[in-house]
Parts: C-alpha cells; sequence; structure tokens
C-alpha cells in the first residue's frame, strides 16, 4: 500500500474485526513537526504480552492468513521517516495506534483519497459509530456518524448508493474548503 488512507482502511478494519462499535480516526497535518494519525476503537483490546508481538509479521490474530504485515509495514515506514509507531491497548477497554512522520521527510507516503477510504469503512460496517476529525494549522473539520444518523434516522444505511456517493462528496468538499483555508 502506497498511500496512508489504505493503511488506515486496513487497520480500521482491524478495530472492526475485534468488534469495535465505536471508532475514532485524527489525522493531524502539524503536530509539533509531525504528520500524524491515530486510531481509537472500543474492541476487545489486547494483552501486554500481544501488544510485544503483534509488530512482529508472523504474528497475527487472522485465521485467514498467517501473516499480518498492516501493523508491521506501519512501524517500519513510521521508523523510516523519522517518527514512531505507538499501540496502547487494554483487554475488554480497546486500542489505540498512533503513527507519526516527520511532516517534511520526503520518504513519508501520501495520504491518499481520505474521503474514499472513509466511505468504504461506513459501507463495510452498517452499524459503526465514526468520529472522523481532520486537523491542519489553519482549523479543523469533524464528520460523527451519529450526528448525521440524527439528521438522516437511525437506520441511515452508508452503503446505500446515495448516502455513499453524499459521504464520500462530503467528506472531499469539507477536506477541500479545510485546505484552502489554509493556504490564505
Amino acid at each position: 500500500m502506497r498511500e496512508l488512507s489504505l493503511h488506515i482502511l486496513d487497520l480500521a478494519q482491524n478495530s472492526i474485526e475485534a468488534g469495535a462499535h465505536n471508532l475514532q480516526i485524527d489525522i493531524d497535518e502539524n503536530e509539533n513537526g509531525y504528520f500524524t494519525f491515530a486510531i481509537t476503537d472500543d474492541g476487545r483490546g489486547m494483552t501486554e504480552e500481544m501488544v510485544k508481538q503483534v509488530r512482529d509479521p508472523f504474528v497475527t490474530t487472522r485465521l485467514t492468513r498467517k501473516v499480518g504485515m498492516g501493523i508491521p509495514f506501519m512501524d517500519m515506514v513510521t521508523a523510516q521517516c523519522g517518527g514512531y509507531f505507538d499501540i496502547k491497548s487494554k483487554p475488554r477497554e480497546g486500542t489505540t495506534v498512533k503513527a507519526a512522520f516527520k511532516a517534511d521527510n520526503i520518504d513519508r507516503p501520501p495520504l491518499g483519497d481520505i474521503a474514499g477510504s472513509i466511505a468504504v469503512l461506513l459501507a463495510g460496517a452498517p452499524g459503526l459509530n465514526l468520529v472522523f476529525t481532520y486537523k491542519t494549522p489553519g482549523g479543523e473539520f469533524v464528520f460523527d456518524t451519529q450526528e448525521i444518523r440524527a439528521v438522516l434516522g437511525a437506520d441511515t444505511d452508508f452503503a446505500h448508493p446515495e448516502v455513499y456517493q453524499w459521504t464520500e462528496d462530503y467528506l472531499r468538499q469539507q477536506l477541500k474548503a479545510l485546505r484552502a483555508g489554509q493556504e490564505e
């Protein structure tokens, strides 16, 4: 995966597979000189032992394959970009993963299509409560599925073609406006 948005999608999918009902995705373009993203969930969580082992690509809880490359790859890429990768987790409470890259590092992968990744995530997890926050030096944007459901109805289906398209378009417009605001 060459774009961070796909890694974010992969890590968020791990949260869903761990039983998360609530997910927070935070992206910050300039956190003290770092480009960061963090994913916090209320899934099953991991023991301290598993947190230590999960950076090994041959340690995975998935039954469909014997390797897990998402976390080890993120750990490697952040280190190569002068950053860090951190995991905090407690059984039955959830997990937070945070990746930080030196903001000006030439090797930092591009963010890619985060609007598309968020729309796909929601389409694939109908009951998920997601709060997505994007911060730039010029401001921030927050997308909260509970606020959307309050307007459209509690049974809003983010996989429905019209809702899916609206979600993706809305995210793109808001992120474009946020970036335009920082150029002024």
